[in-house]
């Protein structure tokens, strides 16, 4: 007998109530349809960071509470791209949290399966191509654009928990040192998660600097730490 399919989601905050809200919102659901495990309590950290967020898993109670036409769609789509490929995976979808009110949300089809290295390998190229190929399809199917973004066994949240140690660990150099610290090039989107990550850190502001596939972030001491004048561009 086919196993029941339930919407489920992870995610992250400071709090724990704000990363149940997070799951809620990708979701679309209440507290009173879902299932609420604690993954782990977060706990603050020092003025330069070190702090752990709160991780929680919501589940759908309903399994067809969650279904949405739009993700649907797009599920479906990466599945029989999968299927095109000979590739053997399943297929989970929810929506993103905006991180504000000028960011829009975004599709997220989850891949699932064994002896998918292939498709993160060189650093997800491979991934950021079938994302673009997914998104034509998509947009094809419902006669309009929406952005879709692919992830496999986690490898996006992973590298986003990455980028965020590795920015907060920049930022308390950048402090420490009294001078800039330069991260290693990465694409746009990565970027922006460092920038999001040190927005509002209190001894630190970031930039994007270089050109092309050199483009990285500068984390730079805010003025009466002693750092160096911020580079220019």
């Amino acid at each position: 007998m086919a196993m029941e399919h339930r919407a489920s989601v992870e995610t992250t905050a400071p709090t724990v109530g704000e990363a149940v809200e997070r799951g809620l919102a990708k979701l679309g659901l209440t507290r009173e349809q879902v299932e609420i495990v604690v993954l782990e309590e977060g706990r603050k950290g020092s003025l330069m960071g070190g702090g752990i967020p709160s991780r929680v898993r919501l589940t759908a109670l309903d399994p067809t509470a969650a279904e949405d036409p739009d993700l649907e769609a797009a599920r479906t789509v990466v599945q029989e791209l999968l299927e095109r490929m000979r590739v053997t995976a399943s297929t989970t979808a929810e929506w993103t949290v905006p991180e504000d009110e000028h960011e829009t949300r975004h599709a997220l089809i989850e891949i699932h399966g064994q002896d998918l290295g292939i498709m993160v390998s060189r650093r997800g190229e491979g991934l950021a191509a079938m994302q673009y190929l997914a998104r034509m399809m998509v947009g094809r199917k419902l006669g309009r654009p929406l952005p879709v973004i692919l992830d496999v066994e986690g490898f996006r949240r992973r590298r986003e928990q990455q980028l965020r140690r590795m920015a907060r660990r920049a930022a308390e150099q950048a402090v420490e040192r009294g001078r800039t610290i330069t991260l290693e090039p990465m694409p746009s989107n990565e970027r922006r998660i460092v920038h999001i990550e040190l927005r509002g850190h209190e001894g630190v502001t970031t930039e994007s600097v270089g050109v092309g596939r050199q483009r990285k972030v500068t984390v730079v001491p805010k003025a009466g730490a002693g750092a160096d004048e911020p580079p220019s561009g």
